[in-house]
């Protein structure tokens, strides 16, 4: 039986993840110390995590949409690569050698967070696509769904980087289109989390009730103030994510 003290703080965490991660992603880093401090398994905890957090990803992602940044249509195919993606690497990741990964993503993150600082014309003004949305969109969520499935850290900056520099998205539409693809990804790891039963249930229920107001309040955050609040945060994220995988793995 757990405290329902504990549960309460976890809503807390919850919601601040929520927040956090419907602007700029990486709500997983706040939440994730949070279950493991009160004496979550790491598998349990990373099931648990995933689980929350696909709740508040949903509620941001339902948010862009219904203010009319995601055409749900358009996305359709990269959605289901997306989710095929993911599955692909969680089922084959016992068979990889991913320590490369603990090198090459904080380098790439590094990467992306000095892009999104520096580079001067990046906007909520949608610019000139460098690749065909409908072709390749799918391509970019299958591999980036792929590296979800294997490693997962960074996974939303890459895709709101993708959105941006080959798509030629405004950072706040990038951002939403990101939510809805985050989703999918997070959906197909829990299509094995599940049914293997590492959900932790009563704290994944009270931590998605933090998730629900966070990533609303998130989200209508990001699409009030866009590229002025999501571009920092990114950056933010971005080095803290790095630093984290570099240094306190």
């Amino acid at each position: 039986m757990i405290d329902p003290l504990v549960l309460l703080l976890l809503a807390g965490v919850g919601m601040l993840a929520g927040f956090v991660d419907a602007i700029a992603g990486g709500g997983g880093m706040i939440a994730l110390p949070a279950l493991l401090s009160v004496g979550l398994p790491p598998v349990a905890a990373l099931a648990t995590n995933k689980l929350q957090g696909s709740i508040g990803t949903a509620m941001a992602a339902l948010t862009f949409w219904r203010r009319g940044y995601v055409s749900l249509r358009a996305l359709l195919p990269a959605a289901l690569l997306t989710f095929a993606g993911s599955l692909s690497g969680a089922l084959v990741v016992r068979q990889l050698d991913t320590s490369l990964l603990n090198i090459a993503v904080p380098i790439a993150l590094i990467g992306i967070a000095l892009y999104f600082l520096f580079a001067p014309n990046l906007s909520d003004i949608d610019k000139t696509a460098r690749l065909s949305f409908g072709r390749f969109v799918p391509l970019l969520g299958f591999a980036i769904g792929f590296y979800d499935g294997i490693f997962g850290p960074g996974t939303g900056s890459f895709f709101t980087i993708g959105f941006v520099m080959l798509f030629g998205l405004g950072i706040t539409r990038a951002s939403g289109n990101t939510k809805v693809l985050n989703l999918v990804s997070n959906l197909a790891a829990l299509a094995i989390f599940i049914p293997s039963g590492d959900v932790v249930w009563p704290v994944a229920v009270a931590m998605a009730a933090g998730q629900v107001l966070g990533g609303y309040i998130g989200a209508r955050t990001g699409i009030r103030f866009g590229a002025r609040v999501i571009r920092p945060l990114v950056v933010v994220v971005s080095i803290l994510l790095a630093l984290r995988l570099l240094f306190f793995r």
